[in-house]
């Protein structure tokens, strides 16, 4: 088995960058588009925001199997390399999920008046939600993935063992992922299953079959479009179409449900957001060669921090969406003042989130308690200019190893 360190991919920054931007469209659009601002003539607009940039978690999490895959499949599953994978997840993941869970929670409680009110029955209830992802809404990600961590070993097993599990990974995936889906609306019945990590191992088998066929792949990704072959321009033209024909679908269906209350079976949904977040994460990972050979340095540098920083902005952006959103006041909704202000909640919570991160990570000792490992070029090592990826960096949204 080649056990050689694999070449470290400095494109992926700028796929973790535009995965955190569509976590943030969502994110600052999700009450006007949800209930707010049904009524509002710009209405369409604000749900295409929301709906259109629906991608972010997904991509996450098929970025977050490449990089696993990419960097594990070729080295044996050791005891001594199960160790260290557990070890950096306890220390850079785990720990600021907990840690960021208690903070949410215990600020929810407050918000609500209910911090000192029965501290048995709170603490149970905060059991519960980190162990269901739930402290606060979007924390079920950063539970998702420590379920894919745990699953991990055993899948990188399984497919460095079996070339027919390699050929039919994602077919399998979207098998079991679907099957789920049908079990839980006939029988289950639960309703936070975006909690549970089966809801997207279609996405996670993904990112493993592209990791193990990469050196194929980075062909396609890497050449300019002059040079692909003609076949390959017409899989790229047709992933691009298909991938803006599903989101338009998946727009649409939302806006009329939403909108006009004519809802249709929840199975429709279902399909259209997996079709239009798997496309989406095959198209970002296009687009982000793509940039990366051929934006200007200064924008390649932008996105390339901002991916840097995603995990920690992740965590934190929704306390700043909190507090920037009791400050509208009277502005009416259906202003095209609040669809600027829902602009504005995006600008302040990656703006003000990235200064806090970043200012945090240069002058805070310890701050990787809170946001996860410091990124490579705010703590450099002669290890990481060599241009190979250590074990410790190279990890997906979940924080370049984090």
């Amino acid at each position: 088995m080649n056990t050689a360190r694999q070449e470290r991919l400095p494109q992926l920054d700028i796929f973790r960058a535009l995965a955190i931007l569509g976590v943030l469209h969502v994110h600052s659009s999700s009450f006007a588009a949800g209930e707010q601002a049904l009524h509002s003539p710009y209405y369409y607009w604000l749900n295409w925001i929301n709906i259109f940039f629906k991608f972010g978690t997904p991509s996450f999490i098929f970025l977050s199997s490449f990089v696993l895959f990419y960097i594990y499949y070729g080295r044996p599953v050791t005891r001594s390399l199960i160790i260290n994978f557990y070890r950096r997840r306890l220390k850079y993941i785990l720990l600021p999920y907990l840690l960021a869970s208690m903070g949410y929670y215990a600020l929810t409680l407050y918000v609500n008046g209910r911090l000192t009110q029965n501290l048995g029955g709170n603490l149970y209830s905060f059991i519960r939600a980190l162990f269901s992802g739930s402290a606060y809404a979007h924390l079920y990600f950063v539970f998702i993935s420590i379920q894919f961590y745990l699953l991990f070993p055993v899948l990188l097993k399984l497919l460095q063992s079996s070339r027919f599990l390699i050929k039919w990974a994602v077919p399998l995936g979207l098998a079991l992922q679907w099957g789920f889906i049908f079990w839980n609306k006939y029988e289950l019945h639960i309703v936070e299953k975006g909690s549970l990590a089966i809801s997207y191992l279609a996405y996670y088998m993904m990112g493993a079959y592209i990791a193990i066929h990469f050196e194929k792949v980075k062909t396609w990704l890497m050449k300019p479009w002059r040079e692909l072959t003609a076949r390959q321009k017409g899989w790229t033209a047709l992933l691009v179409s298909g991938w803006l024909i599903a989101a338009f679908i998946h727009v649409q269906l939302w806006y009329v449900a939403r909108h006009f209350g004519v809802w249709t079976d929840s199975l429709w949904y279902e399909l259209l957001w997996n079709v239009h977040t798997m496309l989406s994460a095959l198209v970002l990972l296009y687009a982000t060669f793509l940039i990366y050979r051929k934006a200007s340095r200064g924008i390649v540098a932008f996105l390339t921090r901002l991916g840097e920083l995603s995990f920690a902005i992740y965590l934190i952006h929704p306390l700043l969406l909190a507090v920037y959103r009791r400050f509208r006041y009277q502005i009416p909704l259906e202003s095209l003042t609040y669809v600027l202000f829902i602009y504005g909640g995006l600008v302040v919570a990656l703006g003000g989130s990235w200064l806090i991160v970043q200012f945090a990570f240069r002058r805070v000792p310890g701050s990787w308690i809170i946001f996860g490992s410091v990124p490579r070029s705010l703590e450099s090592s002669p290890q990481e200019k060599s241009g190979y990826i250590p074990e410790e960096r190279a990890k997906g949204f979940v924080q370049q190893e984090k």
